[in-house]
Parts: C-alpha cells; sequence; structure tokens
C-alpha cells in the first residue's frame, strides 16, 4: 500500500505494466494489472469551515470527511452514493474515489456534480511526476482543466493523491412531498414542473412500484413549510393526491434512493441510464426492466435487467449514455462498462490518454468500448 504521494511517483515511474488502480475498491470494477492501492495516502489536511473548503488525501474515507463536516454542521453538497449495497462489494469510499468517478448523488439537480465541487488536485501522470491544478478557490483556468478533467476519468489519466473542495452548510430542516397514484409520464411530468417553480426543490424521484413520487426541499424550517404548500399549489392541477413526509422520513427515503436501496441483495444485472428526462418513460418502456427507478426528475433511470441482457440494444440510440453497474465479469467483458463513445470524442479521449498517460498503464480497457 502507498504511503506516499513521492512514494507513489516512483511506484507508477518503475512501473513495467498495467496498473489497476483502486481507493476503497468499493464499485467493483477496476481496469487490468498489477493493484496499486492509494487507500494509505489518508487525511484531513486542511479544513477552514469559514472559506467552506476542505483539502485531503485521495485515499481518506468519505465516512472521516462527513463526521469532520458534521461538526462544523456543514456537508458534501453533491451526496454521493454509497455502490457496497447495489454492488454487493466490501471496502471503504473514499474522497478521491468519489471525485474520480464523479459519483453524485439526488441533490446533484440543485447543486450540481461532485466535479462542481473540485477546486483542486494532485495526481501522478503515466510517465511518474506529480502534477498540482487549481487551488482552494473557484477560478477561471486557460489551458486544460486538469481539476474538471480528472473528475469522472476514473483513474485513466492519473492517480489523484490529493483533492481540495467546496462545501456548504447543512441545512436547519428538509421536508418531502409525495405525490400519488402516478404512472411514469405524469411523474416525470409534475416533477418537471416542480423543478421548474422558484421553490428550490433539491431532490426529485419516482418508484413505479409504489406509483409514488418525492419531491424534497431543504432550508430554514419556516421556509420549508412555506415552499411545500406552494409547490402542492403549483401541482394541484396535475396530481389528485399528495401528503407530506416528516423530516426524519425524508431523510431515511433520500439515504435509501442516494444508495439505491431497493435494489440491494436483489438478482440481475443494474444499469444506470442518464437521459433527458422527457425521454425517460420511452426508455425505460423500452427496456423491458425487472425493476426501475428515477432520480433527477427523470434524467437519471436505475434499471435492475435479467442477467446478461444487452440494455444499449434494447434502447437503441438516444440522448445519453447507459453505463453497466453491476454484472459478472463475463457480462462487462462482452457489453463493457461504459457507453461507446461517438467518434470524434473517442478521438480526443485517445488524446488525452496518450498526454497524460504515454504507456496506456493506468486503468487499461476499464472504459474502453467492449470487443
Amino acid at each position: 500500500m502507498i504511503g506516499s504521494e513521492e512514494e507513489l511517483a516512483a511506484v507508477v515511474a518503475d512501473a513495467d505494466g498495467p496498473l489497476s488502480v483502486r481507493g476503497g475498491g468499493t464499485r467493483g470494477f477496476a481496469g487490468a494489472g498489477e493493484v496499486l492501492s492509494v487507500a494509505g495516502l489518508s487525511g484531513i489536511t486542511l479544513y477552514e469551515p469559514g472559506a467552506l473548503t476542505m483539502v485531503a488525501q485521495a485515499g481518506t474515507p468519505v465516512a472521516e470527511i462527513e463526521a469532520a463536516l458534521a461538526k462544523e454542521n456543514q456537508r458534501l453538497a453533491f451526496e454521493p452514493m454509497d455502490h457496497r449495497g447495489v454492488v454487493g462489494s466490501t471496502g471503504t469510499p473514499t474522497i478521491g474515489g468519489v471525485f474520480a468517478a464523479n459519483v453524485s448523488g439526488p441533490r446533484r439537480i440543485s447543486v450540481g456534480a461532485a466535479r462542481d465541487f473540485l477546486l483542486g488536485v494532485r495526481f501522478v501522470d503515466g510517465q511518474g511526476s506529480i502534477v498540482k491544478n487549481g487551488g482552494r478557490v473557484m477560478k477561471n483556468v486557460t489551458g486544460y482543466d486538469l481539476v474538471k478533467l480528472m473528475a469522472g476519468s476514473f483513474g485513466t489519466l492519473g492517480v489523484l493523491s490529493e483533492v481540495s473542495f467546496k462545501v456548504l452548510p447543512r441545512p436547519e430542516t428538509q421536508g418531502a412531498l409525495v405525490l400519488h397514484g402516478l404512472d411514469d409520464a405524469a411523474a416525470v411530468a409534475a416533477m418537471s414542473r416542480a423543478m421548474g417553480s422558484p421553490f428550490e426543490v433539491s431532490g426529485a424521484g419516482y418508484d413505479p412500484e409504489t406509483r409514488r413520487a418525492v419531491l424534497r426541499l431543504e432550508g430554514f424550517e419556516d421556509s420549508v413549510s412555506y415552499r411545500l404548500a406552494q409547490v402542492q399549489d403549483v401541482l394541484r392541477s396535475q396530481v389528485s393526491e399528495m401528503s407530506v413526509m416528516t423530516a426524519e422520513d425524508s431523510t431515511a427515503y433520500w439515504d435509501g434512493a442516494r444508495d439505491v436501496a431497493a435494489f440491494h441483495g436483489a438478482e440481475g444485472d443494474v444499469w444506470r441510464v442518464s437521459c433527458k428526462p422527457s425521454d425517460a418513460p420511452g426508455l425505460a418502456q423500452a427496456a423491458g426492466a425487472e425493476a426501475h427507478l428515477y432520480d433527477w426528475a427523470g434524467g437519471l433511470i436505475w434499471l435492475r435487467m435479467a442477467a446478461g441482457c444487452d440494455l444499449r440494444a434494447r434502447l437503441g440510440v438516444f440522448d445519453g449514455h447507459a453505463t453497466l453497474i453491476r454484472a459478472d465479469e463475463a457480462t462487462r467483458a462482452r457489453l463493457g462498462v461504459f457507453q461507446p463513445e461517438a467518434p470524434g470524442v473517442a478521438k480526443l479521449t485517445a488524446g488525452l490518454r496518450k498526454r497524460f498517460d504515454p504507456r496506456g498503464i493506468f486503468n487499461t480497457g476499464l472504459m474502453d468500448a467492449a470487443a
């Protein structure tokens, strides 16, 4: 296990074959090669609550980050998912892994993705050089924006050693408006209307099995109560039956929605489809899934499919992408984890990889299209 950034750089520089970059190993898939764990690069190196910024080594457990923030009544705004339940993996989620995979939960629709809160990075490139980009404040950049580039690259461009990021205050309370008796199309229409209102909905999800859509609102108690009533008025012409969740029930519901708790322990492959909300009902119907759930007001669909099913073939061409989150190794090898890139994008991706990892040693094959 790597213990310092300098040791990490030396190991990469001396590598004579592919390296499978790992943090906590909770997402259940990685590239080929010798395991290169950065879990030993752990610890919060700087926290300035007044400036809403934190700096931590990449292997720092997310739980440690969240505990430190909670003491100051702050939080990670983008609500990162814990993949262990849905994937069936072990390990410990790390902050470097969160940013490397751009892991963003239900609150993404209101505050942005993980990459939007990443201020600076330190990483080791494919030649063993230590690279630093960004800092502890938001600013414009010229040339490569390496901060944004590293977020979502899944360790294929470099190995993160340290990240600095923005945090936000924790709201006083939350509540949720439940919309009952809706089908998929009606639920997406209602959620979209709520998101278009001025009342700051911070979560919008739908479960077809229960025919319930749930809208979350956060903030000061009086504000939440007022806005819940206003959203009800906005939706009254579309939804005949509505109820309000307590803060405790809302918290429990959205924790489960974040981690896709409904699919924990269930059989079948799990797919994650990002799409235009207006396309979601049609895509869900075309998928023929054993079960599906909506998040991001329909912009994200979680689907539980029969094992080995080629969801991308069923969906055909659409404005979005389908990622295979859970499947056996044979299915992953046959279908690939990630949506194949358009030719122009693939050319840009290959160019970036050649620039940052000229030897092609980081997470080989992980983001490549299936053969």
